[in-house]
């Protein structure tokens, strides 16, 4: 049931200026309810202190370290994602939560290796599409092919892996020159500095194996693998019938009946090769906390938190947990907090974007408004118009839903290290782990206490 009530609401003057929120230029955003009594300010003030005096900074930054540090990247699928599900599943019950995994299958995946004869691994990104290997592997000398015309192949190539910047040619007009001059696989590098492995789009059924390289990588190879005649190991493997799971944890109202729902979410999964500090063990471990702050309290509506898999390929985890509810329960839903990438310490990231899908306010948005200017929030709230995030899922079955996420005033820009190796515990801020944590927690209680 979509949320179609109107929030009529009168913010007064004086409540602007203390308040941290941030209007964006064109945009009208009702953060709150005019004149509220005294008692109603207070009650509010109240359930605020008693989530901030429990949020631990500290046990937020020791499950995003854990998260990132210990376990590293929690590719979709991987058993770095299903340890990950099963430390958050123990965690709940522990805090005596009534847990569900909810198992789904995902897309088959190409998953590869790239090691130089002296053990070295090379980080690279297979791309869809691409031919498999032997299952030990590919050994074979490089060629330097330039940028993969015809006329940079010769009878040389034959037998060896093709070595191709990216550049004025589609990456499958490169593979198919390759495969032409009897190359047996290819590898393209990138042409700009980037941190993650080039991703080539190819097409569907490559002839042969095809990789994906940083340009740092490529010009490696090139100067101090292929001067030396010596050989490179590629291995590319398809897997099928993989799985990854969602991990739902529900705490309902002792008085019997049906209640409102809330929901709090967060995706656990991450990217090839990045530790995933910031993108997203900042928003699981945030979430985690809210639950352990919020395990006892009274309530008076019930109380789900989602923390889902396979994002990162698609907000399939998040879209099979919607998939999920019934009818009654969608209409009972009132919002949905989600938080991703909450804890970012780049200094140029100093707002907290509240995402919508249609950038219009909801109840999630103004309530976190609302909040952020009685706790005296230290950033900046804005009202933007996004998706790309799992509260894109609860949207589109008309669940009022936000994405709480840290970005770069007016670019909207996010950090520099997202999506990328660089995505470590270093990056993120214990400060705004805190800060995340004192404004969603404080904003669901006053949604479901009583």
């Amino acid at each position: 049931m979509k949320m179609k009530k109107k929030f009529r609401i009168v913010m007064l003057s004086s409540l602007l200026v203390t308040s941290s929120f941030y209007v964006l230029p064109g945009r009208v955003f009702e953060p709150g309810i005019a004149v509220a009594t005294a008692e109603n300010r207070q009650s509010k003030a109240a359930f605020d202190q008693k989530v901030i005096a429990r949020i631990s900074t500290e046990k937020m930054y020791k499950d995003a370290y854990f998260l990132s540090e210990t376990i590293g990247p929690r590719v979709t699928g991987t058993e770095e994602e299903k340890y990950t599900a099963k430390f958050i599943k123990e965690r709940l019950l522990s805090y005596g939560y009534e847990v569900e995994v909810q198992e789904f299958g995902i897309p088959d995946k190409t998953i590869g290796h790239l090691r130089t004869a002296n053990g070295d691994e090379v980080l690279v990104t297979i791309p869809a599409g691409s031919a498999a290997t032997a299952d030990e592997g590919l050994a074979a000398r490089l060629y330097d092919a330039g940028l993969g015309y015809p006329t940079d192949f010769n009878t040389e190539s034959a037998g060896k892996i093709a070595l191709i910047l990216r550049g004025e040619l589609t990456f499958q007009q490169k593979v198919e020159n390759a495969y032409a001059a009897g190359a047996v696989a290819v590898l393209i590098y990138n042409n700009i500095d980037q941190a993650s492995p080039l991703n080539p789009s190819i097409g569907e059924n490559a002839p042969i194996p095809v990789g994906g390289i940083t340009k740092l990588s490529g010009e490696a190879l090139r100067e101090e693998v292929l001067l030396k005649t010596e050989t490179v190991t590629l291995n590319v493997k398809h897997i099928g019938n993989m799985t990854s799971q969602n991990i739902i944890a529900k705490r309902s109202p002792k008085k019997s009946g049906k209640h409102d729902i809330l929901h709090v979410s967060a995706h656990y999964d991450s990217v090839p090769f990045a530790p995933g500090a910031s993108d997203n063990a900042s928003g699981t471990a945030v979430a985690l906390e809210i639950a352990r702050v919020l395990k006892s309290y009274p309530i008076e509506k019930e109380l789900r938190f989602a923390f889902v898999g396979a994002e990162e390929i698609g907000l399939v985890g998040s879209r099979y947990y919607v998939s999920q509810l019934t009818a009654d329960e969608i209409g009972r839903s009132i919002g949905n907090f989600n938080m991703d990438m909450v804890g970012t310490s780049w200094e140029n990231a100093t707002a907290i974007y509240m995402n919508t899908v249609d950038g219009k306010s909801n109840l999630v948005s103004q309530t976190a408004a609302e909040t952020a200017a009685r706790i005296a929030t230290p950033s900046k709230l804005v009202l933007y118009q996004r998706g790309s995030s799992d509260h894109v899922s609860f949207h589109d079955v008309g669940i009022a839903a936000v994405n709480f996420i840290r970005r770069e005033p007016g670019t909207a820009n996010l950090e520099p290290y997202y999506h990328s190796p660089q995505d470590t515990i270093e990056h993120v801020s214990r400060e705004r782990l805190k800060e995340a944590g004192n404004l969603v927690g404080s904003s669901v209680y006053n949604l479901i206490g009583k």
